[in-house]
């Protein structure tokens, strides 16, 4: 008797291990193949890999798809949860959809079920993690499995709802973690503006709720850090009725998931390489107050107390035995009638005080808000609700800002930090007027001494600055090197000396390019590295603080679409700066040259536009800075060697916070045509200021003109002008006649793609629209651009750029026009 080959032993150790066997390692399915138990598909990059699988029992067979790379199989996606098979095929159907058949008895028992108009189509598992099923002839997407989530959210993938086609996309748990059928628990947005993120029972009961969405976190989640939001976003239309969060960490160095776990429980976590164990950086509900209502309406949950419910204050058990008992789900009910409840002829006038409200701090707000959009400033979202007897308190938080309860005050919860400002509103006669007194006598005080005690600081302040004044005038030009090698240590500070062997003594010959700052030049060093070296130019509009500000910015942060600072050198009055040498210098010099723009064909432009978006949302939302550029153009974008863009030139750029919507300075820099109209006009400025840049550089590599090369005959029309202005400028009639694609670049009309192409612009006009409230986030650009969602209508903007122009040049002939890219600073009173 024969003994059993060896293939036979290895096939029969992983049937019993329940791990496919594979034998190539291939992306894609076609018609003329399928997929068994021990074959698997395997993405290009060897990222992930689909198969079938048994968690548990080897009877029971699901086809998923995992990390390739990740010890442990962690199972992201799931075709046939409800439908497990003892033996299985996948293949592709006469019909052109994607079939799983028992093998046994050619039963389907998953279909993709689609309407196929061709039927050669192919299967693809990418290496972002999604199955998609194509038309082969077309290319075009027909089934893709981000659109069918399971328990985990992958980097790329959205959930959320759109209320006119009934699309509800939302996380589902396992059953267990050894069965990957449906389990109890759902997690999504809810159909709130502005939406909520949940976590649901299967019968649709509120089990975990985040609180809504305020542009950067959910305010009802509390993290001191914010951690947990890092790669979210949440674009959301109320007139469409639609809300989706996308969850991007393609700039994180780790492998970061999101899952639904079986017990109810979120995890946000990422594969730890080096101990090869997954970590998780946040998960909620974390405590009993995380529940839904644990303690009933009109009662707040504390954590850190004992009980943990207790009634709001004005208000009392609903019923004080099963309060004592510990069943707090019947919550509490108001002791004092409001003065709008009661009948006019039960009190006296002079009794006739009007409710006020009590401020109570650091507060997760209650479910089932109202959002008044038209109501600016917390004194008219006071007035309002103050003004509707149903109305039981308000909250005008960062981000949101008016926000009413005009039904009963659920699951409210006291947050040691992080949390907002309820404003609850009581009777007269609920507030403790005695103490009130007494804290504005104590206050008035306190104000007083504090008074002389400030202007006496003041003072010796205004004589040692006077003094200090002095001593430093005759060394304006003098820099202190130490001050700016302490807030950079780690940056180089080279010799003045090897930068000008490096460079040939700054000869001519190396000079690569000249901007606003000053010239840059080609050098190598001794190590034989090749630098570029931008030298501040003494006739500069900038000096020492954007220098500065450019050092100890840049070299905080670290991103593949930010150029990387080297090193700085300050010797007497030269300034200079070592960067990472880009081979292609900058995107200016291809674009706009009708000679070389063709080496930028429409992949490659479409590559950089979303290089630049993902370099734009790392400075505004995902680095440790949160940094507004305030200089975006195309001479600022360099291109490596292989032609990946990297934004430069942060001598301009500006730190803010996370919840600042708009920032003033009497100091307008930048360059004319890629500036807002809010920042060029009123010096107002924001990240949505680089937004409306980046819209200008979007519609100029679509079209691979200048921005302020557009001109009509002896009118000075710049290229905002050309898309934006009036019904005469020829692009934002193009758009509105559905002739976008006559905007594009003739030298690439042959690679391009329409429908891409057709995005893009119309995703820059939506950028370049006249106000700031109007235009998306960097956040919302890159979802956009990454998904196949539908997007608002940009509204016609009407910002003309020719008022700059100088009103003689408006009367000389097109020889006498400037087209100037060159950054400028200028202060303008306010």
């Amino acid at each position: 008797m024969a003994l059993p080959s060896w293939d036979f032993f290895l096939f029969l150790m992983l049937r019993i291990m329940h791990l496919p066997l594979v034998y190539a390692e291939n992306d894609t399915l076609t018609q003329s193949q399928q997929l068994s138990l021990n074959q698997t598909l395997v993405s290009a990059g060897n990222i992930f890999e689909l198969g079938f699988f048994s968690p548990s029992n080897p009877s029971r067979l699901y086809l998923g798809i995992w990390f390739k790379g990740i010890p442990g199989q962690r199972i992201v996606w799931v075709a046939n949860r409800e439908n497990p098979l003892t033996a299985a095929i996948l293949k592709i159907g006469g019909d052109g959809n994607l079939r799983i058949m028992d093998s046994n008895i050619q039963n389907i028992v998953w279909s993709t079920n689609v309407a196929v108009e061709s039927s050669c189509t192919v299967a693809v598992l990418t290496d972002e993690g999604r199955f998609i099923l194509k038309d082969n002839v077309s290319g075009s997407s027909l089934w893709d499995s981000f659109n069918y989530p399971c328990d985990t959210l992958l980097s790329g993938m959205v959930i959320g709802y759109n209320t006119r086609t009934g699309v509800k996309l939302a996380l589902s748990s396992w059953q267990a973690e050894d069965d990957p059928s449906p389990g109890k628990f759902i997690a999504g947005l809810s159909v709130d503006m502005p939406p909520q993120g949940f976590i649901w029972t299967s019968y649709s009961r509120p089990y975990w709720r985040g609180g809504p969405w305020d542009g950067g976190s959910f305010i009802g989640i509390r993290d001191p850090d914010k951690g947990y939001a890092s790669g979210i976003n949440i674009v959301s239309d109320k007139h469409q009725g639609t809300a989706i969060l996308s969850f991007n960490t393609f700039i994180n160095s780790h492998v970061t998931i999101v899952v639904l776990k079986p017990s109810g429980l979120l995890q946000i976590m990422y594969w730890e390489e080096e101990s090869n164990v997954w970590k998780v950086t946040w998960e909620g509900p974390d405590n009993p107050c995380d529940v839904y209502g644990a303690c009933g309406p009109y009662s707040v949950c504390d954590k850190n107390k004992s009980p943990v419910c207790d009634c709001l204050r004005g208000f009392v058990p609903k019923s004080t035995d099963e309060w004592i008992r510990g069943n707090w789900t019947g919550g509490c009910v108001r002791r004092t009638k409001l003065l709008c409840e009661i009948s006019t002829s039960d009190i006296a006038p002079k009794e006739s005080k009007n409710d006020k409200f009590l401020k109570l701090r650091e507060m997760k707000l209650p479910d089932y808000y109202t959002y008044l959009y038209d109501q600016n400033g917390i004194q008219n979202c006071e007035k309002w609700c103050l003004n509707n007897c149903s109305c039981a308190a308000y909250a005008y938080p960062d981000g949101i800002n008016c926000m009413v309860w005009t039904s009963e005050l659920i699951d409210v919860q006291q947050f040691p930090y992080n949390g907002a400002n309820l404003f609850l509103r009581l009777a007269y006669s609920e507030l403790d007027l005695d103490e009130d007194n007494g804290k504005a006598k104590l206050i008035i005080g306190l104000a007083t001494v504090s008074s002389i005690l400030l202007l006496s600081i003041l003072g010796c302040i205004f004589c040692k600055w006077k003094a200090n004044k002095r001593g430093s005038e005759a060394t304006d030009y003098l820099w202190e090197e130490q001050a700016l090698l302490k807030d950079s240590s780690e940056l180089h500070l080279l010799d003045f000396s090897k930068l000008a062997v490096a460079t040939d003594n700054f000869n001519e010959i190396n000079k690569i390019g000249a901007g606003g700052f000053g010239p840059v030049y080609k050098g190598k060093l001794e190590d034989g590295q090749v630098i570029a070296v931008k030298r501040l130019s003494s006739f500069s509009g900038q000096g020492i603080e954007e220098f500065k500000n450019e050092v100890l910015l840049i070299s905080k942060l670290q991103h593949r679409n930010l150029v990387r600072i080297l090193a700085y050198c300050v010797h007497g009055k030269e300034k200079l700066l070592v960067y990472e040498y880009m081979a292609n210098r900058s995107l200016d010099t291809l674009l706009f040259d009708p000679k070389r723009s063709h080496h930028l064909p429409w992949p490659k432009r479409l590559d950089m536009i979303y290089g630049i978006a993902r370099g734009l949302l790392y400075l505004h939302r995902d680095s440790c800075l949160r940094v507004i550029h305030r200089d975006l153009k195309a001479s600022n974008i360099l291109l490596d060697g292989d032609m990946n863009p990297k934004i430069s030139d942060f001598g301009l750029a500006r730190t803010f916070q996370v919840t600042q919507e708009l920032a003033n300075t009497h100091r307008i820099v930048g360059t004319f045509g890629y500036m807002s109209p809010e920042y060029a006009m009123g010096g107002l400025f924001s990240e949505k200021s680089d937004v409306y840049s980046f819209g200008v550089l979007l519609l100029e590599i679509v079209s691979g003109q200048k921005n302020n090369s557009f001109y009509d005959n002896d009118r000075h029309f710049n290229l905002l002008s050309y898309v934006s202005s009036k019904s005469l400028c020829k692009a934002w009639k193009l758009w509105t006649e559905s002739k976008g694609l006559d905007l594009m670049d003739k030298s690439i009309s042959n690679s391009r793609s329409a429908a891409t192409v057709l995005k893009c612009i119309h995703i820059g006009l939506l950028c370049v629209q006249d106000h700031a409230v109007d235009r998306p986030l960097m956040s919302s650009v890159v979802l956009m651009l990454r998904s196949k969602m539908d997007l608002p209508q940009p509204k016609q903007p009407k910002f003309i750029f020719k008022r700059w122009l100088n009103s003689d040049a408006q009367s000389q002939s097109s020889k006498a026009r400037s087209i100037n890219g060159i950054t400028i600073s200028s202060a303008e009173g306010r």
